[in-house]
């Protein structure tokens, strides 16, 4: 059998971002899905900064701002009449350079990621499923069962599940999946649709009777309408349409429904993997951690999950790092999927329990302190990290390192817009190791950079770089997925040659 760097398993936006990020960097891989095309339903909604970043970087940002909706604000409604408006249009000005929420439909999504595969000439292959797969310690040869129905023994190096909640790859590794179900049972309808409701906002019913919220998508009068079900018998939800659930959003929400595109019912789950990885194998997305849609954050958070693993299989398939590197996917992905499980089952809680103390909560308070929350920059900026994922630190992983200014190692590299119109973003293009300075580079930064072949951006230094938490003069070396892993207040080579030491890293351009 030949040997294949990377076998990745399931082909939603998680395995497709992963396959592409690994082959831009120079890395064969093979992907495949048990099912017989991509998604034709809308699905995972909301497309948060951090993963536009991530799609920066990639060169493929443009192909989502060119189908999304740019949200311009959420507004909450109770019994029909509007109680509260948020703008969020620029709600993360100064923090990214994509400053607002957008919504792009899953099945958009996936042909835009198809598509960036299909040109750099990788193709998903359908009707293809795991059947077993075994670590021998220096590979993982994994059974196939292939559209005809024969099977296929397969060698890779590595493998990446990528292959949802019900995931082959997590159960043939043994892992537990913890967690439960919350009692409510939702519904999702995409439809064509006029009233006042129908624009680029988010329209949210805290009424005590059920939640209901309505999403913008492209199109005119196209929108997302999600909302809880009253307790019925399993025959009775198997049979449910949306003139049996749509009635409230009709007369309650002063929208006329002309067609149904798609419509589902599904219950919410709240589960986190034991671990996601052993051996060579590992889990990412639906596969490691799957929880409410609270916040748009599970299709996001699969994202960064394929590209925090991406780049470090590629580190160690192009020698740049030993092995041990991959230790810190787990580390760095599963203590966020734990905080971000536990933050939305809060929010979701409060959201859809009924009852009347949460009813108050929800109709009474919740409309008059969020607005007043988002009068303050802080709690405007707050909320914009948190939900756009730009918050995420890594400060405790093994590849974290010292401090210089706010910012330490694990931290986001912070964005800073250069004057002319460019900002320090652009050099991240690359998708690789470099070094970042924002002022005057010292002799030996220099000089130590140049022997290394590690790339090295001098920027001038600006008051947007102070407000960032930058530390003028101080050296910065930056991972392939922006995130910062020496922050050394020195400047000076030192803390570099002994950081790459420590970590046995060799990570100079080839």
């Amino acid at each position: 059998m030949k040997q294949i760097p990377v076998l990745i398993a399931g082909a939603g936006p998680t395995g497709l971002v992963h396959a592409l990020w690994l082959t831009k960097s120079g890395i064969a891989v093979r992907i495949f899905d048990k099912t017989a095309e991509a998604g034709t339903t809308s699905r995972a909604l909301g497309v948060q900064a951090h993963t536009l970043e991530l799609y920066r970087q990639m060169g493929i940002a443009d192909g989502v701002l060119q189908g999304c909706v740019r949200v311009a604000g959420a507004n909450f409604w109770i019994s029909g009449k509007r109680v509260a408006r948020i703008d969020i249009r620029e709600i993360g000005e100064g923090l990214s350079p994509f400053p607002g929420l957008v919504t792009f439909a899953q099945d958009e999504h996936e042909k835009m990621l198809i598509a960036e595969l299909t040109k750099v000439g990788v193709t998903i292959e359908r009707q293809t499923e795991l059947l077993k797969f075994e670590d021998r310690g220096t590979s993982i040869v994994a059974t196939l069962k292939l559209p005809d129905g024969s099977e296929e023994q397969c060698e890779a190096s590595y493998l990446a599940g990528c292959d949802g909640a019900h995931s082959a790859v997590r159960a043939g590794l043994g892992m537990g999946f913890p967690g439960g179900t919350y009692d409510a049972l939702f519904y999702v309808a995409d439809a064509q649709a006029t009233g006042s409701l129908t624009n680029d906002e988010i329209h949210i019913d805290l009424s005590s009777m059920n939640f209901l919220a309505v999403f913008p998508l492209k199109g005119a009068g196209r929108v997302r309408l999600i909302g809880t079900v009253k307790a019925i018998t399993e025959s009775d939800e198997k049979a449910l349409t949306f003139d049996n659930v749509g009635v409230r959003a009709i007369r309650e929400m002063n929208l006329t429904v002309d067609k149904v595109n798609w419509f589902s019912t599904y219950r919410v789950h709240h589960r986190v993997a034991e671990h996601f990885r052993k051996g060579r194998a590992f889990i990412l997305g639906d596969a490691a951690h799957i929880h409410s849609p609270v916040g748009a954050q599970g299709m996001n958070t699969g994202i960064g999950d394929a590209i925090n693993l991406a780049w470090k299989l590629a580190a160690v398939l192009t020698g740049e790092a030993t092995p041990r590197i991959l230790d810190s996917f787990e580390t760095e992905r599963i203590g966020f999927a734990r905080r971000l499980v536990a933050t939305t089952d809060k929010i979701f809680t409060i959201v859809t329990k009924p009852g009347g103390s949460a009813a108050f909560l929800r109709t009474r308070l919740m409309p008059l302190i969020v607005p007043m929350l988002l009068c303050i920059h802080r709690m405007r900026t707050y909320i914009f990290r948190t939900v756009s994922q730009i918050g995420i630190k890594y400060r405790e992983s093994a590849l974290s390192s010292g401090k210089a200014g706010m910012l330490a190692g694990g931290d986001r590299l912070p964005w800073v817009p250069i004057e002319g119109g460019d900002d320090n973003f652009t050099p991240l293009a690359s998708m690789a190791w470099q070094a970042h300075i924002y002022g005057e580079a010292k002799q030996s930064a220099t000089a130590a950079c140049a022997e290394l072949h590690l790339p090295l951006h001098v920027f001038p230094w600006s008051a947007e770089a102070g407000r960032a938490g930058l530390l003028r003069s101080a050296f910065y070396l930056v991972r392939p997925d922006g995130y910062i892993a020496l922050a050394d207040a020195d400047g000076g080579a030192l803390g570099l040659r002994g950081y790459l030491s420590t970590r046995r890293l060799s990570i100079g351009a080839k």
